[in-house]
């Protein structure tokens, strides 16, 4: 007979982490959808390569301005209200990029600038979400299965990359659809599961394990009872308050480390379906071919994810995954051959992606409570500030060059400065264990 731990961990698994990876797979899509759409945007609205990176950049000022503060708000009214409240707004602001043309035309400010205000906009809705769900993971799995859960949820931003940009090269092909270009039915026909989404998400999801009527009493008590111990071990080490956790060093080195991840995400990811597409692909080959790093990428992050499970072992797969980025992304750059510059890019995504849950083991095995919601926000916030640069970057690098070359080196050479803060920063391996456990080695 399956024991108590196992049995519960498997219903609670079973019941959230499908759900949440449906939610963050129509959030990142919704988020990155512009680099599919910049294939005929672009010209349409009469961006340059600059005004384009900065306009896809531009979401991340907002995003960072309002992610403390999104995260303390679901803290404090629960995760179902405030996760349906953003995902409601983030998708009308979605689907609202479709009308640049005519919102410039009816406030006379300019598709540039309407391009931005959208963007900024919708970086503010979508402020808390990817935080809320990290902290909000951590109010249901104890520490020891943390690496592959969050690995499973984050198999959603490979994922929505490599089944949505497939969907996406051929939703551009719908020109003339109802008088609308098929950039235009790209964000329509992607916002609308996000807005639809926020009403199942009230209903379907509990706040805490103790609300949770869907487990037995004997999971419900030895869940509540395991996270609670846990909490008491991390609080005995490391009893920050929320002040305390948003001025920890720690917490901000680990905002340094994840900026480096995320230059990597966006900065490549943004860019990529532009670097296919420059082969002389059709719209639609170039959404099969983006595909392919995301989906090798997504397969290699669940494996990752628990590989660092069995240790546990955190610092070393980070940094590990660190050095693969960098040298995939590298060595894209030195050849001009199609299917190397491929393989090189799904080296960097197995890099990137396998990294990703892990990293996020290191503050969440140190924070608790409020704090956690605090610090989680301020590293994701941070570092999400390289969602504006590393675009930028790239599209004010291809103007002046000429290349996407210098670019991605500069982004490559993030993930070494990354690298070597992980190797620099410690971690207690034992705040990860059962608490019986590490307090009869401690």
């Amino acid at each position: 007979m399956e024991n108590l731990e196992a049995r519960t961990i498997r219903k609670v698994s079973a019941r959230l982490i499908p759900f949440l990876m449906i939610c963050y797979f129509i959030a990142y899509l919704d988020r990155v959808n512009v680099g599919f759409a910049a294939l005929t945007m672009n010209k349409a609205l009469g961006l340059t390569a600059t005004m384009f990176g900065f306009g896809s950049g531009i979401f991340f000022l907002t995003y960072f301005l309002f992610e403390v503060p999104s995260n303390l708000a679901l803290d404090r009214f629960g995760a179902r209200r405030w996760i349906a409240r953003i995902m409601i707004s983030w998708g009308i602001l979605s689907g609202l990029m479709a009308f640049i043309p005519a919102i410039a035309r009816g406030t006379g400010i300019g598709n540039e600038t309407t391009f931005y205000v959208v963007r900024l906009l919708l970086g503010a809705a979508e402020a808390g979400f990817f935080p809320g769900i990290i902290f909000y993971l951590t109010l249901w799995f104890p520490s020891a299965y943390r690496g592959r859960i969050v690995g499973f949820f984050m198999a959603a931003i490979p994922l929505s990359s490599a089944i949505g940009a497939p969907i996406s090269g051929m939703i551009l092909g719908m020109n003339g659809v109802a008088g609308l270009e098929g950039w235009q039915w790209l964000f329509i026909i992607e916002a609308a599961p996000a807005v639809l989404l926020a009403f199942v998400t009230y209903f379907y999801l509990t706040d805490r394990p103790a609300d949770a009527h869907w487990l037995e009493p004997d999971e419900r008590a030895w869940l509540t009872g395991r996270l609670e111990a846990e909490r008491r071990q991390r609080e005995a080490a490391h009893n920050l308050s929320v002040w305390e956790a948003m001025r920890n060093p720690r917490v901000w080195a680990l905002a340094i480390v994840y900026f480096g991840f995320v230059a990597c995400v966006y900065g490549v990811g943004f860019w990529l379906p532009q670097i296919i597409k420059a082969f002389g692909l059709s719209n639609a080959a170039t959404g099969w071919v983006t595909a392919i790093p995301y989906a090798i990428g997504a397969a290699f992050m669940v494996w990752y994810g628990r590989h660092s499970d069995a240790g546990p072992e955190r610092k070393g797969h980070t940094a590990a995954a660190l050095l693969i980025t960098a040298i995939g992304i590298a060595a894209s750059t030195l050849t001009g051959n199609p299917a190397w510059t491929i393989v090189a890019f799904t080296i960097g995504a197995c890099g990137v992606f396998g990294g990703l849950p892990v990293f996020w083991t290191l503050p969440t095995a140190a924070l608790s409570g409020t704090a956690a919601a605090a610090g989680i926000a301020v590293i994701n916030s941070i570092g999400n500030l390289a969602g504006f640069f590393g675009p930028y970057a790239m599209g004010w690098i291809k103007d002046a060059t000429g290349s996407f070359s210098g670019g991605l080196l500069l982004i490559a050479g993030l993930a070494i400065v990354a690298m070597a803060i992980v190797l620099a920063l410690g971690h207690n391996t034992a705040l990860e264990r059962a608490p019986a456990v590490a307090l009869k080695e401690g």
